[in-house]
């Protein structure tokens, strides 16, 4: 089938690998809402592990989000992503996500306005008759503020957040405001003992290059979504000329081999990233570590 738009219409996504993916113990994520502190409360380290290993989940999607839906199967929608670039289709990031949490570009559209972006880590939207929690970076059309409030169109009716959890932004696309290394570092630094998640996108967990794109999208750089692809772009920086806020890529072999991480220069010797489940964002010294010994190359964005 030809692709078409769709937009979020839940807090938080989860794109998985097949339409088949999806375990029981997975319903919380994939309910309408969703449920992800259910979900995640459920899931014992055995069971993240598996998101992984068994190649579970691919990545998230946040509510307001656009994608392409490609292909249906049953309950099921093939989408990609446009806005995560992947090398794994040209058109953007693919995966399966149930059709229940997207809504049609007939029944919503965008408005082509100023844009509020959540910058609290978990922000409250109130709609006419319930509350729903989103993530950092959910971004939404601006109707219209007062001191207090900002009332934004969502796919699920109009809303409202707390003015203090979001900032406007003129420009959708973010031309005019991008951020310095050590802005992204602030932003990072939030989320510190934030759960790892594999494949997460969101104030819920984050993977490792999941974390290195939030931190940058905050800051007005979109980047690859996968630590391959975001090695492969960006500028090249010697590894003897990094500075804080750069990438850094970690490969198998001792750095010779397939990258497989990435973390977030801080400067003095440390490294900011999220590290692998079971482990929480946290901020590392690197020398003496397995990393020093992967460390393989290093790219800048900002």
């Amino acid at each position: 089938m030809d692709k078409k738009t769709y937009y979020v219409c839940v807090a938080v996504a989860t794109v998985w690998t097949s339409y088949d993916s999806c375990r029981e113990i997975d319903d919380n994520a994939t309910s309408v809402p969703v449920k992800l502190d259910k979900w995640l409360e459920q899931l014992t380290y055995t069971r993240r592990l598996e998101l992984c290993e068994k190649n579970l989940v691919q990545t998230q999607l946040l509510l307001g989000e656009e994608v392409y839906v490609t292909e249906r199967k049953g309950k099921w929608a093939k989408i990609v992503i446009p806005s995560q670039f992947s090398s794994k289709d040209e058109r953007g990031y693919p995966g399966w996500v149930p059709s229940h949490q997207l809504i049609s570009q007939a029944e919503y559209s965008p408005l082509n306005k100023p844009t509020a972006v959540v910058t609290a880590a978990i922000a409250t939207l109130q709609l006419a008759e319930e509350a729903l929690q989103i993530s950092y970076q959910t971004q939404l059309p601006l109707l219209k503020e007062d001191k207090e409030w900002l009332e934004v169109q969502t796919p699920v009716g109009s809303g409202k957040i707390k003015r203090q959890d979001a900032v406007v932004i003129e420009d959708r696309n973010r031309k005019a405001t991008k951020g310095t290394g050590d802005m992204i570092i602030a932003a990072g630094e939030q989320f510190l003992n934030l759960p790892y998640l594999w494949g997460g996108m969101s104030a819920w967990g984050y993977d490792c290059s999941g974390f290195a794109y939030a931190t940058h999208k905050a800051n007005g750089y979109l980047i690859p979504r996968d630590a391959i692809d975001q090695a492969r772009r960006g500028k090249e920086v010697g590894l003897d000329s990094i500075q804080p806020g750069d990438l850094l890529f970690f490969a198998h072999e001792k750095g010779e081999g397939s990258i497989h991480h990435v973390g977030i220069w801080y400067g003095n010797g440390k490294m900011l990233h999220s590290p692998k489940t079971g482990k929480t964002v946290e901020l590392i010294e690197l020398k003496g570590t397995l990393y020093e010994e992967e460390l393989c190359a290093a790219r800048r964005y900002y």
